[in-house]
């Protein structure tokens, strides 16, 4: 096990805003930062961190924790893993091999977690291989050299060669004990029908893939030989860790840069993305070669509001891009395009005219999209109405995808001009479209989350059923972990804890929490009550058990409301309103008591209608009627509740 004092030492270390804020673009609001959550997708942001607290919370899908229930949730990474990836971010030294039960953390290891430790590993072996071997320094090394790499790009980017042999790295895999199967999963290893394995990067320069989190999550190697049968570049399939519709190529060097100039420029290719950086030019990333999809335009959005697409002068290839380009503008996006020379792409170019003027020829030459397309397209039209008519369709269709009302009218407007095409017109056309658009939107939804009217339709048993889905009583446990965290160290009459009050009530009226969660905080409560009169919250956000930080941090984090205004200029995530604990405590605990009564009247009702003899039935039906006493009595107890727990005067 790792040593507490270690665990506490990384948890007040980790900054929460500075590790949340490599993945998502976080925005003051009052005390507490706000921005798109992760976890989901959506446009209005509904994801809040606080500092102070160091927890996070999301109002959208639910999802909340500490910094390293973040890390947990958004790596797939275990506990162990988690601290271990804050302990190198922030400096921190490990514990020694011996401090953490090693055969019990590779007993847990996930297929995740192993596939993750054999990348870092071939990356480093690859990267080795480059600098340290002969056949890398002269055919790796030197095909960078010759691409005009510099040795500190090449080092930053951990480019990397694989030796033009059949199992190089196979071989030297297996001897650094790695899973045979494990390799064959990762795409770095292949196997032939006759079952023989063999290296499937052999003579490649290899590119790492980082995540956001700059582990290395894939592979791509270029081939340097002319050779019809091979493909140019070789790829990682699909795995656990890798979803090539999920990531950009360069996001992790170039997140912070594009949060700070708010800005981002998308380029195709590897090598792209290296040049740029060669250049001087950091924010920017590439679809690696890929169409753009829509994860990765929501990936873009996270960190930037502004994309500025990189074109070389093939209008072919343009064109098949240009509905990708329409899936930023859907997201709310701004952008705008950079074409380049016939011949020249941003690799190319940047090398040939160097750093300074490649940096000003980006901001010279950068055009809206809706214009630079508008031109683009009306450049094959030749004077032909039945083409323009086509194109006109085609720039509404762009149009109508931007959010913002105000934005479509602005581009309405232009193209209404740049068209000779009378404007109200053009709205007349946009309007239509947009209300194809929204309804196109909502059916993919739809069949996105499918649900049917006999999947909705409930027969009578199961609407009374439905009528006792709420005594699940989740929310009403829940509500107890509120007041333990809020006001546990509260007097009451100047003689008790609140806390000790609380659990004597839970006691004393025999309630059973039955959520698993609630049940681990609720008996961690009580043990670290019997050493400690006051118990603050850091305890419990920082817990190990990851089930009671989650739950602490859900808890906390709904104590944080929006403002009644939310969306206008000024406002910002504020604390919930102060209440009167004593009548706060008492109506809580009046509430679960209700439930915990609705409860056990089901269940006598299931025994009446099961009873298997007259006196049986009466027995149950006597209970029946002293619970529903019971229960009247509580509910008429609302206003003098307070005075008979409390010993208040009314």
């Amino acid at each position: 096990m790792i040593p507490h004092n270690k665990i506490e030492e990384i948890m007040n270390a980790a900054n929460i805003e500075s590790v949340i804020g490599d993945y998502v673009r976080l925005k003051k609001r009052g005390v507490n930062l706000l921005g798109n959550c992760p976890f989901h997708g959506e446009k209005t942001p509904s994801f809040t961190v606080s500092p102070v607290k160091g927890i996070y919370k999301c109002f959208g899908c639910g999802k909340a924790g500490n910094v390293v229930n973040f890390i947990m949730e958004h790596d797939s990474l275990g506990y162990v893993q988690a601290l271990k990836f804050l302990a190198d971010k922030f400096n921190i030294e490990w514990p020694k091999q011996e401090q953490v039960n090693i055969d019990e953390e590779k007993k847990q290891q996930s297929e995740r977690e192993s596939l993750q430790i054999l990348n870092n590993w071939s990356a480093e072996y690859f990267e080795n291989i480059l600098w340290n071997d002969t056949d890398g320094q002269t055919i790796g090394l030197g095909y960078f050299e010759e691409r005009g790499f510099r040795h500190d790009i090449i080092k930053k980017f951990h480019l990397g060669y694989s030796k033009d042999s059949w199992n190089a790295y196979f071989d030297e895999a297996i001897k650094n004990q790695y899973n045979t199967e494990v390799l064959l999963s990762s795409g770095l290893v292949k196997q032939s029908e006759d079952g023989k394995k063999y290296d499937a990067y052999r003579g490649r320069v290899i590119f790492p893939i980082h995540g956001s989190n700059g582990k290395v999550i894939a592979f791509a190697g270029r081939f340097l030989k002319k050779d019809p049968k091979s493909p140019k570049y070789v790829n990682s399939p699909e795995t656990i860790l890798y979803h090539k519709s999920n990531e950009l190529y360069g996001l992790y060097f170039a997140k912070n840069i594009i949060k700070q100039k708010d800005s981002v420029y998308l380029v195709e290719g590897y090598t792209d993305v290296i040049s740029m950086h060669q250049a001087g030019v950091e924010n920017v990333v590439a679809s690696s070669g890929t169409s753009l999809t829509e994860n990765q335009t929501k990936l873009i959005k996270r960190f930037t509001d502004n994309v500025t697409v990189l074109y070389d002068g093939d209008a072919a290839g343009i064109k098949a891009s240009l509905r990708g380009i329409d899936m930023l503008l859907e997201q709310g996006l701004n952008v705008k395009v950079v074409l380049f020379p016939d011949g020249e792409d941003p690799d190319s170019y940047s090398i040939k005219v160097g750093s300074e003027s490649f940096a000003s020829y980006l901001k010279e030459s950068s055009k809206d999209f809706i214009l630079f397309k508008l031109h683009l397209l009306l450049g094959d039209t030749k004077g032909d109405p039945v083409k323009k008519a086509a194109v006109v369709r085609d720039i509404v269709e762009s149009i109508v995808k931007i959010p913002d009302v105000f934005k479509r009218a602005a581009f309405i407007k232009e193209c209404s001009q740049l068209l000779e095409i009378d404007e109200q017109l053009l709205i007349s056309e946009a309007n239509k479209s947009r209300r194809n658009f929204v309804k196109q939107q909502e059916k993919d939804w739809i069949e996105k989350e499918p649900h049917t009217q006999a999947e909705e339709a409930l027969t009578y048993e199961q609407a009374i059923n439905a009528t006792f889905q709420e005594i699940d009583g989740y929310h009403q446990e829940k509500d107890i972990v509120r007041l333990l965290l809020k006001y546990g160290n509260n007097k009451i009459e100047n003689y008790m804890n609140a806390a000790h009050f609380i659990l004597h009530e839970l006691h004393q009226d025999e309630i059973e929490i039955e959520h698993n969660n609630i049940h681990l905080f609720i008996d961690e409560y009580k043990r670290q009550l019997e050493v400690q009169s006051d118990l603050n919250d850091t305890f419990f956000i920082q817990h190990q058990n990851t089930d009671i930080s989650t739950l602490t941090a859900d808890v906390l984090g709904s104590q944080l409301t929006t403002s009644p205004h939310w969306g206008r200029k000024f406002d910002y995530v504020v604390e919930a309103p102060e209440v009167n604990y004593i009548e706060d405590i008492a109506s809580s605990l009046r509430r679960i008591k209700q439930k915990y009564l609705d409860k056990k009247l089901q269940q006598t009702l299931k025994n009446i209608q099961e009873a298997s003899d007259e006196e049986t039935n009466d027995l149950y039906q006597h209970v029946y009627q002293i619970l529903l006493e019971q229960k009247t009595k509580l509910a008429l107890e609302t206003g003098t509740v307070v005075q008979r727990w409390f010993g208040t005067k009314a």
